[in-house]
């Protein structure tokens, strides 16, 4: 059986989001495999070499019409170090995790249809920080915004599309019947949400 291959579409992103959008899709191979990842600029070439060698995988680069594409491969161990320490080698400070827990599809206590705009704005100013979160988990009544009918699907697919990570419960989907409508990002259960939360530098919640 052949070995899949993971595509990353980096072109256009700045540093560091190549380098992590990188690490997210090797990490996620669970082992041995191989990410391809396009970028558009030499700048981005350089990053994403310098964290090939200090997460211990192989890279190769094809560059034509400038566009490069970078093949990682990595062994049955998987990869070495901390992604703080790959992403350092772009020049930057080290990117936080941080994880935004969204409990409810409505921001703050008062009028409800307030409160949902107000969640909408929310979802979409996280789209124009200049750091992202890490993840982004939703939970309870919060899990009625990754799922169809959402007003925030379009931004979530931005966020995920730029390398955020989107995990909603499937136990809280269940709850509310909507299971089949979730329209982005991953179903996760309360384990992985507690190791989200524990592992993060940083926990916010609109």
């Amino acid at each position: 059986m052949s070995e899949e291959v993971v595509r990353v579409d980096a072109r256009g992103k700045a540093c560091p989001l190549p380098v992590v959008m990188t690490i997210k899709a090797l990490e996620e191979l669970g082992g041995a495999g191989t990410v391809v990842t396009t970028v558009d600029n030499e700048t981005a070439v350089s990053n994403l070499k310098n964290m090939a060698a200090e997460k211990g995988a192989s890279v190769e680069v094809a560059a034509h019409d400038d566009v490069y594409d970078l093949t990682f491969v990595v062994g049955e161990d998987g990869l070495k170090g901390s992604a703080s320490d790959a992403v350092a080698s772009c020049g930057v400070a080290p990117v936080r995790n941080v994880v935004v827990q969204i409990t409810s599809d409505k921001m703050g206590e008062g009028d409800e249809q307030l409160g949902r705009q107000l969640m909408k704005a929310y979802v979409f100013a996280l789209t124009q920080l200049e750091e992202l979160p890490q993840t982004i988990l939703f939970y309870n009544g919060g899990a009625k915004l990754t799922c169809e009918g959402s007003p925030c699907l379009e931004d979530l697919e931005g966020l995920q599309e730029a390398g955020v990570k989107i995990m909603t419960c499937g136990t809280c989907l269940n709850h509310y019947g909507i299971a089949d409508t979730l329209k982005v990002g991953e179903v996760t259960n309360m384990y992985s949400i507690a190791e989200t939360l524990n592992n993060a530098s940083l926990v916010v919640r609109p």
